[in-house]
Formats: C-alpha cells, structure tokens, sequence
C-alpha cells in the first residue's frame, strides 16, 4: 500500500498558477490510478482530476478542464497536478489520493489511500 504527502499549495492572486506534488512511498505506484481531490471550507469534498496508472489517459472535472493538468512520473513515484488561471473559488485544501483500478475515475468511494492534502488559497 502506498503513502501519499502533498506539497506545493500556498497563497496566489487570481490569474496565477501554482503546481501541486504528491510523492508516493513504496514500489507499487504504478498499479494505482491517482486522483486530485478538494475540499473548501463548508463544501463535500470534490472530484478535480484523475490520471491512469500510466499516465496516458486523464479526467477532469469541467470547473477546472482548460486550467488544470495532471501528470505523473513513474520514475520519481510522483503525481503533479498544474494549475494555471486561477480562480478564488478554486480556493480549498487539495488531497491527492489512489485507487487500484486501471481507468481514471472521479468517485470518491474507489479511493482507499489519501494523503493529508495542502492549502491552496487564491486572492481576488
């Protein structure tokens, strides 16, 4: 089973970019598809993006497709996720989390390993 710890978040003004890393522990990164997850103060947690074991194949959620980019290096046991124009409402703590399936996939309950996630505060 892996372990995740995300890092990365920080405080940005609207129109910025910030890139988030999830570092995997263990050797088995690549039977996991891997996920970006957030939550906002008051809100359920979200779906933002998902990648398949490989990397070739991604998801993502519509308030984000456009912004954001998920990618991973299996080498480094490393998952990114590239956001770029954002918004205040993007605003959230964002988890990155994994699953055993192949495909990429936005329900939360197929996510059985999170990490403790990282801040991400946008400024208008």
């Amino acid at each position: 089973q892996v372990q995740l710890v995300e890092s990365g978040g920080g405080l940005v003004q609207a129109g910025g970019s910030l890139r988030l890393s999830c570092a995997a522990s263990g050797r088995t990164f690549t039977m996991y598809a891997m996920g970006w997850f957030r939550q906002a103060p008051g809100k359920e947690r979200e779906f933002v993006a998902a990648t398949s074991r490989s990397g070739g194949s991604t998801i993502y959620a519509d308030s984000v497709k456009g912004r954001f980019t998920i990618s991973r290096d299996n080498a480094k046991n490393t998952v990114y996720l590239q956001m770029n124009s954002l918004k205040p409402e993007d605003t959230a703590v964002y988890y990155c989390a994994a699953n055993r399936a192949i495909v990429p996939t936005r329900a939360y309950e197929s996510y059985g390993t999170w990490g403790r996630g990282t801040q991400v505060t946008v400024s208008s």
